[in-house]
């Protein structure tokens, strides 16, 4: 059943689920940056409510939300908690395959156990290896069952998943292998060093002899060449965890300057909120957080319409990758000067380590460095100039996954 067919669920039934639960993450968000306290409970929260089946069929168990409504309510999670919605990108990718996939057994085991709250996360990138095409995880053929080893980095929300999507090597055919989390042989360490983005669970994941039965290869994976919907799918999770910071950062700002009563000799009122330096302040950053939003969710309408068409006009999946590539520039330049600036509201008390307004732009700047912006600038100018090809590069599996998920 492709998105278009879905039985439909208002934002305002969305917002009903899901306000309330963004609101309870919101209140320790602070808390847990300073502690470095990844974030268990508030995953467990999202879990209970199906957070991780919104893209599912109501009749599957979901939330029938459409692509739209999945990134309105990732930016305002991501306002809630930024570190959230990157930790849970590529288990909503998963969930898209399934959609995408022919009926049979395997969804339908799939889409139930996602429906129950079983997440995905990844492990594609290497330490110190560059280019899909040198990965050195290897899968082994041991008898009648393969053995996974091997080491990967930015494993990003796999401390938080149930299995674990695996870019590997066999015989020098790159595959995607599911895992599961919990498996003899699998090791997990919460070593990312970054200094934004540190509670995405994005560290060290190691496979050891980890054994892997012929229904956990999904087939063709990370860095098949051809379109794919993925590579922009993802791209807008970034984005929408920058419009996501853009909007704390705005609220934050705001609330800091509406309760402050000190100011300067030199300033143009008494009082900050008075001030006209400083009301132009947060009307750029009420500026950044709307047009950060907007950008992401015209992207989101593009998708909506190449995923309910079942992804496969290579036209479409072209001209849905430009625009996120160009969404990529565009919310960038908007939301890190606008996590700068909220600091010329205030003195040194707006750099109190118990604020820890700095996580704004230290998140923003982190997560805006994923597919770096020169790299795409050069590819967007490239593409419309010479007719080169956008860099698609995600394929998470050509089936669905036959994997059971128990």
């Amino acid at each position: 059943m492709t998105s278009t067919e879905a039985k439909s669920t208002t934002d305002t039934e969305l917002d009903r689920v899901f306000g309330p639960i963004f609101e309870r993450i919101a209140a320790g968000a602070v808390a847990r940056e300073i502690d470095r306290t990844l974030a268990y409970e508030e995953i467990g929260l999202l879990r209970a409510a199906r957070f991780g089946a919104l893209r599912l069929p109501v009749e599957d168990g979901g939330h029938g939300a459409s692509v739209r409504q999945l990134f309105r309510l990732l930016i305002d999670l991501a306002a809630a908690e930024s570190n959230l919605p990157q930790a849970l990108r590529v288990h909503f990718v998963f969930v898209e395959d399934q959609l995408l996939a022919e009926p049979g057994p395997a969804r339908t085991q799939w889409s139930r156990a996602v429906s129950e709250g079983t997440l995905v996360g990844n492990a594609i990138t290497e330490p110190g290896v560059g280019a899909v095409d040198r990965y050195r995880t290897r899968l082994t053929r041991d008898g009648d069952r393969w053995l996974l080893n091997g080491t990967k980095y930015y494993s990003t929300g796999s401390l938080y998943a149930d299995h674990i999507l695996v870019a590997a090597d066999r015989d020098g055919e790159r595959l995607g292998v599911l895992v599961d989390a919990r498996a003899d042989g699998v090791r997990q360490h919460d070593d990312w060093d970054g200094f934004g983005q540190r509670l995405t669970a994005s560290g060290t994941t190691e496979f050891t002899d980890v054994v892997v039965a012929e229904e956990q290869i999904l087939g063709p994976g990370y860095g098949v060449p051809g379109p794919t919907y993925a590579t922009s799918y993802l791209q807008l999770f970034q984005l929408a965890v920058l419009a996501g910071i853009a909007a704390r950062a705005e609220r934050d700002t705001r609330e800091w300057v509406a309760a402050r009563t000190r100011s300067y000799t030199h300033a143009a009122a008494g009082l900050p909120r008075a001030d006209p330096l400083v009301q132009q302040v947060i009307g750029r950053l009420s500026a950044a957080a709307f047009s950060a939003r907007a950008t992401v969710l015209a992207v989101a309408d593009l998708l909506d319409e190449v995923l309910g068409a079942g992804a496969k006009e290579a036209e479409a999946l072209v001209a849905v990758e430009l625009a996120a590539a160009q969404a990529q520039l565009a919310v960038i330049d908007t939301v890190l000067p606008a996590t700068s600036l909220l600091f010329e509201v205030g003195g040194a008390s707006i750099v109190s380590e118990q604020l820890r307004l700095d996580r704004h732009w230290r998140n923003a700047r982190t997560i805006s460095v994923h597919n770096p912006a020169i790299q795409k600038a050069r590819a967007i100018g490239d593409h419309l100039l010479n007719g080169t090809e956008l860099p698609f590069g995600w394929s998470a599996g050509e089936r669905s996954a036959t994997v059971s998920p128990s």
